[in-house]
């Protein structure tokens, strides 16, 4: 196909993509009595009116960017990471649990390693579900969803039991949250008076060192070849296997990043409901950035506007915030059904052959047009 009716037939694929995505969106919006047109201008114009909104947005994106750059690395190994959610809250009880043994560690050295154990903690709990699949075949898809549930008890049982804050218990009040992380394990903020901290820079660096991994170094190679057909890979010498499982262990450790950055920076201890869906809404975010670090941090942003947007419509139109949950779910059916398009070959042959009669050009005549070029080119 030529390269300027490929791209006429991505984009008109992609538009039907996205006015299905805001199609299903305002059917939802109409059944709830909602305007529709006054919703859609809030979500997407109030979060960037002012510099808090622009702020938020961007404080939203940085555990889209990190989870999504770990799904992007498991979905080109070929292995389904679902489990994300789990990964982000054992991220946080790791970097939770640094932090308040090592109060008196200096900042410079505190910092790092309280990152580092919240991606350890992501990637251990992810290695279950990879060494599963690698070793045991037992399907991902199944191992992380389930282990997303021990996790969520997991977690809840240590900030109501080993790890809440002994005020809590004091007053009486019992709230499920641990102690106030100390400040040297704090990740300072940019701008004052808003939330927007430096995890900012450590997201869009690693998404450019995601970028390296995967497109410019052996060991990125093979996780590719291994995602695009493990058949082939083995004979080519690759150890798919390993390379699931390592594939796995990154898309764990950036999960438990993202919840290590998110307590630190944000939140500052562990509470309930830190992880805000970071976890499944990432896989949107990866999706819909195509699998690519460059296409992730733009889809983060926009997922960002999403969030803070769909908070203000509560607000201010009484729209319910799971409105949100519903245009993901629109987006993902309308990425699914895009990908699907643009990969079957007869789709596009017929929008090829439609495409050239619009145009008024046979099929045929096009066909001994291009025997003519490369003839041309050979002499």
């Amino acid at each position: 196909m030529k390269t300027s009716t490929r791209v006429a037939y991505v984009s008109l694929v992609s538009c039907v993509a996205a006015l299905a995505a805001v199609g299903i969106g305002a059917i939802v919006l109409v059944i709830l009595g909602a305007d529709v047109v006054q919703t859609y201008k809030v979500i997407l114009t109030e979060p960037l009116k002012d510099l808090f909104g622009i702020t938020e947005v961007l404080v939203r994106a940085v555990p889209l960017i990190l989870v999504a750059l770990g799904i992007a690395i498991s979905f080109r190994a070929g292995i389904l990471n679902i489990g994300a959610e789990g990964q982000i809250q054992m991220g946080i009880v790791s970097a939770t649990a640094v932090a308040l043994a090592l109060p008196n560690v200096p900042k410079a050295i505190l910092v790092p390693l309280v990152l580092l154990s919240g991606a350890a903690g992501g990637a251990l709990w992810a290695s279950i579900a990879g060494y599963l699949r690698a070793k045991l075949g037992v399907n991902e898809i199944l191992s992380t969803v389930m282990l997303n549930y021990i996790a969520v008890q997991i977690y809840g049982y240590l900030l109501r039991g080993p790890m809440i804050d002994p005020a809590e218990l004091q007053t009486g009040s019992g709230t499920p949250q641990s102690m106030r992380l100390p400040r040297s394990a704090w990740i300072d903020r940019i701008i004052p008076g808003t939330r927007l901290h430096w995890g900012i820079v450590l997201a869009v660096v690693l998404a450019i060192l995601v970028y390296i991994f995967l497109w410019r170094t052996t060991s990125g190679f093979k996780l590719r070849a291994a995602g695009a057909s493990a058949k082939a890979a083995r004979y080519a010498g690759i150890n798919v296997e390993s390379s699931l499982l390592f594939a796995m262990v990154l898309a764990g450790a950036f999960a438990g990043l993202a919840g290590a950055v998110e307590v630190t920076a944000v939140h500052r201890r562990a509470i309930e409901g830190i992880s805000s869906g970071y976890g499944f809404s990432g896989i949107v975010v990866a999706l819909f950035g195509g699998l690519h670090p460059g296409g992730i941090i733009p889809a983060a942003a926009f997922f960002g506007v999403l969030l803070v947007g769909t908070d203000m419509t509560q607000r201010i139109l009484s729209i319910p915030a799971n409105m949100v949950s519903v245009l993901q779910g629109a987006v993902i059916l309308s990425i699914i059904s895009a990908k699907m398009l643009i990969n079957d070959p007869y789709a596009m042959e017929k929008f090829e052959r439609r495409f050239l009669h619009f145009k008024g050009q046979p099929v045929g005549q096009r066909a001994e047009d291009e025997e003519s070029r490369k003839n041309e080119a050979k002499r």
